[in-house]
């Protein structure tokens, strides 16, 4: 067995382990047995046998009780069952396909929310995504027009990517809600999932757009899709950058203007809820809580398989005993 897969090893029996105590006890009993084979002679002087070199059977002798030592602490570990496993997950889920729907009007550039809402809305949309994790999720955004960035997919690196992708300035500025629901809709409008839903998220009133808010409305309501509908800005004034003549860039306090009347009812005509955001906490709040509302029963069924790895160590116990042996009876054998 090589470095790598010793990282990975677990023993099913680490008990026997305690075993291994035993070898401070062997060696003693080896050494003391070998001092009753040895035989004594007395002789008035060592002096005339410093020049007799040590036989090499007498140097390497301690090879015996080591290949003993061997062999008991292999068979030990092979008792203890090494062995690695892997773990793979069967993963049943009713699935609830979302598609979130995101302002990138001009307006989002307002900076009550830090470092701006569209910032504030992409990086909560993210978290959002990270906690859905059996959910098919879509993106679509919206200004003047809207565009589906994402279809709904499973792939949630792709998602994410196209997420940190938006930024004001990709379509015709202006604030298009009823485009923007309508075409959310239009992405479940194909789901097979038992629950769908739509998170829409703007800072503004409609004021442009070719769908009417409240016929999106009545498609949404067709479709038997929930709608989460999100008002970000504080209330009151914002700073948001204008563009001067001389293309300069400004900060300018706005008013803030969201048709609250208009997302509250599109939130309770499909069974969803109407949030407003003034702040990144609120923000995020209102995130966690749809997560809570919309969960789904998912079943983790885990497999884990093991690979026994006791077989090496019982053959290098073997060969060690066999070799113990077979030096025993030969080069090391005692004379009687």
């Amino acid at each position: 067995m090589n470095a790598e897969l010793w990282k990975n090893i677990e023993f099913a029996h680490p008990a026997f382990f305690w075993l291994l105590l035993l070898i401070p006890v062997f060696i003693w009993w080896s050494v003391s047995a070998g001092r009753k084979f040895q035989g004594s002679v007395k002789v008035s002087s060592l002096q005339g046998l410093k020049g007799i070199p040590v036989s090499w059977k007498i140097r390497f002798r301690p090879i015996l009780p080591a290949l003993r030592i061997i062999t008991f602490a292999a068979l030990v570990t092979a008792l203890a069952r090494p062995q690695t496993s892997n773990t793979s997950e069967n993963i049943d889920s009713e699935g609830i396909d979302i598609v979130l729907g995101i302002d990138i009007s001009g307006s989002m550039l307002a900076e009550d929310l830090r470092p701006n809402r569209m910032e504030a809305a992409k990086k909560t949309a993210m978290d959002f995504v990270d906690s859905r994790i059996s959910d098919r999720i879509g993106l679509v955004i919206f200004s003047g027009e809207s565009f589906t960035q994402c279809p709904i997919t499973s792939d949630h690196g792709v998602l994410k990517q196209q997420l940190m992708a938006i930024r004001s300035g990709m379509l015709q500025d202006g604030t298009a809600i009823g485009m923007g629901l309508a075409t959310s809709v239009d992405r479940l409008r194909e789901s097979k999932a038992k629950s769908k839903v739509v998170i829409l998220l703007t800072d503004g009133v409609n004021n442009t757009g070719l769908v009417d808010p409240l016929t999106a409305l009545e498609i949404a309501k067709a479709y038997k899709v929930k709608v989460y509908t999100i008002g970000v800005g504080t209330i009151g004034k914002a700073p948001s950058p204008a563009t001067m003549p001389d293309g300069s860039v400004q900060m300018q306090m706005v008013d803030v203007q969201i048709d609250e009347p208009l997302m509250k009812k599109i939130a309770t005509e499909t069974g969803g809820r109407y949030f407003r955001a003034t702040n990144n906490a609120s923000l995020q709040d209102i995130y966690h809580e749809i997560d809570k509302m919309e969960r789904t029963k998912v079943e983790i069924t885990s497999y884990r398989r093991f690979k026994e790895h006791f077989f090496p160590l019982a053959m290098i116990a073997l060969a060690a005993l066999l070799l113990e042996a077979v030096l025993r009876y030969t080069l090391f054998k005692r004379l009687p």
